[in-house]
């Protein structure tokens, strides 16, 4: 099963299974997974407590392996690489936002948005610009020397968003990234998601609010590690 079959693939699980050892019980948290996100598609997945959705963003974003099955990245197989590689595709390819912002309370705006390009070998000499362009972008243009502490959870989850897209990744993963926030901040937050998707991105948001899953194009729904049902083509305005 995959997403429109159209476009070029930038995640594709093939049978992928994650298995868990509990003492002496085994937990299937995915179960013979196969499912395909392609460029420019928004996605919420959603689904119950235990119903794989934390496993299977584990996975896309290269912070766990599969058991068994196979994983690419815009092509790259992933699931027999060293922990080296798995960092550098993961930096290279993967943006998340999470729900706790997980910024650095000592660094200001623009040094937090930069981070992802510490972890690189050669850092790109226009990193700054970069993270410039990216503050204006999230409407952060005046607060580019304030901390975290200083800034409102929305203005927190911009930092993040902005981050999250420094490296241009192939795939923004968002984990409940709404779940923190007042539902007038949520909206805006949700706004910015829209916005973009509208210029190309391919965002997986995970959620459990029904609210926050209708904003995507499509929704992917699992129970007990399986894919439960698929809903596509949610265009804005259909």
């Amino acid at each position: 099963m995959s997403g429109r079959g159209q476009g070029r693939p930038v995640a594709e699980l093939e049978d992928v299974s994650r298995v868990y050892r509990l003492g002496e019980n085994v937990v299937k948290a995915l179960d013979g997974f196969s499912f395909r996100f392609e460029e420019g598609e928004y996605w919420a997945v959603m689904g119950s407590s235990g119903s794989g959705k934390s496993t299977l963003l584990n996975l896309l974003g290269c912070l766990d392996r599969p058991t068994s099955g196979s994983y690419r990245v815009r092509g790259e197989e992933s699931s027999a690489m060293d922990d080296d590689a798995l960092s550098d595709l993961r930096s290279r390819e993967i943006g998340f936002v999470f729900q706790s912002y997980n910024l650095i309370p000592q660094l200001d705006v623009l040094e937090n948005i930069m981070v992802p390009l510490f972890y690189q070998d050669v850092p790109p000499a226009d990193g700054p610009e970069r993270a410039l362009r990216l503050a204006e972008r999230v409407g952060l243009g005046d607060r580019l020397g304030h901390r975290p502490l200083e800034l409102s959870g929305g203005q927190q989850q911009r930092v993040a968003i902005a981050r999250a897209l420094i490296n241009d990744p192939a795939l923004v993963l968002a984990d409940e990234a709404t779940g923190n926030l007042d539902s007038a901040t949520a909206v805006e937050i949700l706004n910015l998601f829209d916005e973009l998707h509208g210029e190309g991105k391919t965002i997986l948001l995970v959620t459990h609010e029904p609210a926050v899953g209708e904003r995507a194009e499509n929704v992917l729904r699992l129970a007990d590690g399986r894919i439960a049902e698929v809903s596509r083509a949610r265009e804005v305005g259909a």
